[in-house]
């Protein structure tokens, strides 16, 4: 019996002698019953244990919201009683898949640097590249390699690409670049170069005379930047497709790189003209709270356009953010117009799918009828590009989201506020549909999911998903899918889940990353070097495009690397990542600064804590 004692029942005293053998039986029986009931609870009580362990870690409010209820205590009060089911966290690197993303960088960096150094664009089948103007490139595939270079530790290859940002990297062309791009791959890549290179002068140097040459973009009576550039002029440009208009997107996403400038060189001028944009866009929100993708750069204002987390808005909103962290957690301003467009996206955008209950965002697009009134359609789309938003959604619920700092691994009971509780389910749940979004043919996700509501007119149609579909990707021999169906080596996927795993601890993450990655090698990868987009994710074998944009080893390599390097390498406390992932240290705001922010004459309300 495993050395548990069993007592015998004893009769009441009282009771009246009968025949003695039914009495043994009697005895004997409870016996039985006795040692019956506790082999059968023993056996129960495991995985009845376990179920409710699960269940604590899956989500502890089912029991935490009863105890607060029944003993009146605040979050903090109970956080301090209810014990935490502690699971083991490995942050180690995973050698062999961290040495394999390594691999995989040279693979794409030495071919392009055989066939294309210095140019902007690499095409790895035609072995060729390109540059995005006549007038000559300003090294875009370089600079926004260098980083990740240093990050990898890959010194031979990155002593010759310093060499060629010393002796050949000219930003003398006569010709548009554009403003967001050049700024957030070529400053952001010289910027985070700067630091982890320990702070070799080169990058600064070329860093200043970059942004010299892009803040005339900002002379316009509004104080917006005009979405191009001409950097040998240093004219401002507009966008011959929109004339009028700038996106939401190309103006909010200079920040982090321009105040992280104006630091390092003391000038202020950077810091207020990236700042003073952002109050222009606060004074123009409209009522619902979100940034529409477009705004008249003459006047400042939004105009009447689509509603939506992916091109031309996404980064606008992991800015707000990012923000706010990158100035070590004090400037309430961004947190607030953070945490408010939070609730807007919420209460707005966010959907459930009709199967599987999948949590995406969709899309808002204003109609126009003849009598003049305008109403919404709301459209089950997603981009790729929104998959970032449920890793930001964790950043954000474990610092603006946060009644402690720092929070644990995984956040504990207690230790986020309501909407920052909100943040993470949405973040998690988010992740896990871009990871449903990779159920195609060769794994990988197309550049845009529509997800399925009762009016989509598809049915059951077997050939489709039952909660998303690639529109129109099913075409017939020869025709060419629609753009829909691409996968560009997008890294939006793989930043949430570098988020996720830092944020959680949970193996789960490398896994899917892990399988982005295969999946990449497989369909990808070139053999003569190199990696291409394909044109259908959901078409066996797949048919590549020539063409290897810059963010393949700026992003997404960069973030399957963090993913499996041990998390000491890039401490989420101590960086923040810009929306090519170059990372930029956190700082606190010079004494200069912050009178700077203060006396914005804008300002209608305080910005610091």
């Amino acid at each position: 019996m495993n050395g548990t004692k069993l007592r015998r029942r004893k009769a009441p005293k009282n009771a009246k002698a009968g025949n003695p053998e039914k009495e043994v039986d009697s005895e004997e029986s409870e016996l039985e019953f006795d040692f019956d009931l506790w082999k059968y609870t023993k056996i129960l009580a495991v995985p009845l244990l376990l179920a409710i362990g699960v269940a604590y870690y899956l989500n502890p409010t089912i029991f935490t919201d009863a105890m607060q209820s029944y003993l009146g205590l605040s979050e903090q009060e109970l956080a301090k009683m209810v014990p935490v089911l502690e699971f083991p966290i490995d942050f180690s690197a995973n050698v062999h898949r961290r040495d394999a993303v390594v691999r995989a960088f040279q693979h794409a960096w030495l071919a392009y640097e055989r066939d294309a150094m210095g140019n902007d664009e690499y095409h790895p089948i035609s072995h060729e590249g390109t540059n995005l103007t006549d007038a000559g490139g300003i090294g875009y595939t370089v600079v926004d390699s260098i980083d990740t270079m240093l990050l990898m530790g890959l010194d031979q290859e990155y002593s010759r690409a310093r060499e060629w940002v010393a002796t050949k990297m000219d930003f003398e062309r006569n010709a548009t670049f554009n403003t967001f791009e050049t700024v957030i791959r070529v400053l952001g890549g010289l910027l985070s170069a700067y630091h982890f290179s320990g702070e070799d002068s080169l990058y600064l140097e070329k860093a200043i005379d970059l942004a010299d040459r892009i803040i005339p973009a900002f002379n316009t009576p509004s104080r917006l930047p005009l979405s191009n550039i001409n950097l040998a002029l240093r004219e401002g440009a507009i966008d011959p497709n929109w004339p009028q208009f700038v996106s939401s997107a190309e103006v909010a996403t200079l920040q982090l790189e321009f105040r992280y400038l104006s630091v390092l060189s003391r000038n202020t001028l950077y810091w207020e003209k990236a700042e003073t944009v952002m109050h222009v866009l606060k004074n123009s929100l409209m009522p619902h709270g979100l940034a529409s993708i477009f705004l008249n750069w003459y006047n400042g204002e939004f105009v009447l356009s689509t509603l939506r987390l992916g091109s031309r808005a996404d980064s606008y909103y992991e800015y707000l953010l990012k923000q706010y962290l990158q100035t070590n957690n004090t400037e309430v301003f961004y947190r607030d117009m953070y945490t408010n467009a939070m609730d807007a996206v919420h209460k707005t955008l966010i959907k459930k799918s009709a199967n599987s209950v999948l949590t995406y965002t969709s899309e808002l697009v204003p109609e126009k009828h003849p009598d003049g009134q305008i109403s919404w359609r709301l459209t089950p789309k997603q981009d790729h590009l929104v998959c970032f938003f449920g890793g930001s959604l964790l950043l954000g619920a474990t610092t603006a989201g946060a009644l402690v700092h720092p929070v644990s691994v995984p956040p504990r009971a207690g230790e986020l506020s309501e909407q920052g509780k909100r943040d993470w389910e949405t973040g998690i749940s988010l992740i896990k549909t871009c990871m449903a979004t990779h159920d195609t043919a060769t794994g990988l996700a197309p550049e845009i999911a529509h997800f399925r509501i009762p009016s989509d007119g598809i049915g059951h149609d077997p050939q489709y998903p039952s909660d998303w579909y690639i529109k129109g990707a099913h075409t017939r021999p020869g025709e060419l899918p629609p753009y829909d169906a691409r996968y560009i080596l997008r890294p939006e996927t793989v930043e949430s889940l570098f988020l996720a795993f830092r944020l959680t601890g949970d193996e789960m993450y490398r896994e899917w990353a892990w399988r982005i990655f295969e999946a990449i090698e497989k369909h990808c990868r070139v053999e003569t070097g190199g990696y291409a987009s394909i044109i259908n994710v959901d078409e066996i074998p797949s048919r590549k495009e020539d063409k290897m944009e810059t963010f393949m080893m700026s992003e997404t390599l960069k973030y399957l690397y963090l993913i499996f390097a041990d998390a000491n390498v890039l401490p989420l406390d101590k960086y923040v990542l810009n929306t090519e992932a170059h990372p930029l240290p956190i700082f606190d705001i010079p004494p200069k600064f912050k009178d700077l922010v203060q006396r914005n004459p804008m300002l209608s309300h305080p910005i610091l804590e």
